[in-house]
């Protein structure tokens, strides 16, 4: 067996059900669950129905390079969404489908990873999503946490890590906008991760698959991509986008990733072996969702609208405030642990301890006293936790 499975940790998820076990929970009170972010918005049409179109497609094996029509559409969203110069994103040596960007986060340190000159460093964000740190291990590289706190707002401080990690470092995950906090990287804060990468030759990862969960309209969240639109190439950068969350299709398992070109030649020769293509059906049906905006407008009005109604119910009993993107409550509440397992016992409904999301360092484990609310119901629903959770931390 691969020695470094032995280094993973339980998975946040599992070590909820451990906190929840045994737990009895009202008989009057159905289950509200706020612990996972799995949208619940009803799938657009446009995609069902090209799903049922390409059924037929099914009797195909699909290629690990996908459909140049796949491809073509996410050249064009990309560059219509972060501005980018026409035809400065080549669908042909730029662009590849993955099947959700859980995957191809994994996948991306497996292929470029090496550990022949000793162990390599991949820094992430912190609290962070699991992956980062499991696909790490995995490959036989150290990661290294940068704490995302209030004091920073919620981005990593790039400039306190020491020269030495950074002459370490092969790999730098970035999160924009952040899980579980929302916050999102700026232009400035980008093109300061990509000096640094210039400086110490490692490649930039943004994880981007809430860039289009946003509450003001006017100010999207800026992409890698974008910060990196006046270098050469897009080198030394990738970028991973999704349809989950976008589209509220998260059982599509429909995504791709786009950058550096050298770097995404690499990738697909790393893919082919691996055997993660695309279904032509998926491939199929994901095109008119990256080719329309206006079921995306919509998706996101009902998280604002979520947001609009939830706020006001909680602001008057806890420590909350809007995030600047995404569809998460990062909440401090002193006692992650037994809040959470308070709130479950009484209320029935359930969230994550912030420090399940994060990882112990030497100035601490970062997401220690908050919890992760994810407001995937319906807003009816939302409404109902949040009067909820008013009334458990009332009742203490």
């Amino acid at each position: 067996m691969n020695p470094h499975l032995n280094e993973l940790q339980a998975y946040p998820f599992e070590r909820l059900r451990a906190l929840l076990a045994n737990v009895k929970t009202p008989t009057d009170l159905r289950a509200i669950p706020m612990s996972i972010g799995e949208p619940k918005h009803a799938p657009p049409q446009l995609v069902i129905q090209a799903l049922h179109d390409h059924v037929n497609t099914l009797g195909t094996y699909p290629a690990t390079l996908g459909l140049a029509e796949f491809r073509q559409s996410v050249s064009k969203w990309l560059t219509k969404r972060f501005g980018l110069a026409q035809n400065s994103v080549n669908p042909d040596t730029m662009v590849l489908p993955v099947n959700g960007t859980r995957e191809a986060l994994f996948a991306i340190v497996q292929a470029v990873v090496d550990t022949s000159k000793g162990k390599p460093v991949i820094l992430m964000p912190n609290p962070l999503y699991l992956i980062y740190e499991g696909a790490a291990l995995l490959a036989g590289a150290e990661p290294i946490y940068m704490n995302a706190e209030k004091s920073n707002g919620f981005l990593p401080d790039l400039d306190a890590v020491p020269a030495s990690v950074w002459e370490r470092c092969q790999l730098l995950f970035l999160c924009s906008p952040g899980n579980p906090t929302g916050a999102v990287a700026g232009i400035d804060y980008l093109k300061r991760a990509l000096e640094l990468a210039d400086r110490y030759n490692f490649i930039v990862a943004s994880d981007e698959c809430y860039s289009e969960i946003y509450l003001d309209e006017s100010h999207p969240p800026a992409g890698l991509l974008q910060a990196a639109k006046d270098r050469d190439q897009f080198d030394r950068c990738i970028v991973f986008h999704s349809l989950s969350k976008r589209s509220s299709v998260p059982g599509l398992r429909s995504g791709f990733v786009a950058g550096d070109p050298t770097l995404m030649k690499s990738f697909l020769l790393y893919r082919t072996y691996h055997g993660c293509a695309m279904p032509t059906h998926t491939q199929l049906a994901s095109i008119p969702a990256w080719n329309d905006e206006t079921h995306v407008i919509e998706n996101r009005r009902l998280y604002q609208e979520k947001f609009r109604a939830v706020l006001p119910i909680l602001q008057p009993v806890m420590d909350v405030q809007a995030p600047d993107a995404g569809f998460y409550l990062w909440p401090n509440v002193g006692d992650d642990e037994a809040f959470t397992r308070g709130l479950f016992a009484n209320q029935h409904v359930t969230v994550v301890p912030g420090s399940y999301l994060a990882r112990e360092t030497a100035n601490g484990n970062p997401g220690k006293g908050f919890i992760r609310i994810s407001l995937v119901p319906s807003v009816d629903e939302c409404v109902t936790a949040a009067e909820r959770i008013r009334k458990y931390i009332q009742s203490r």
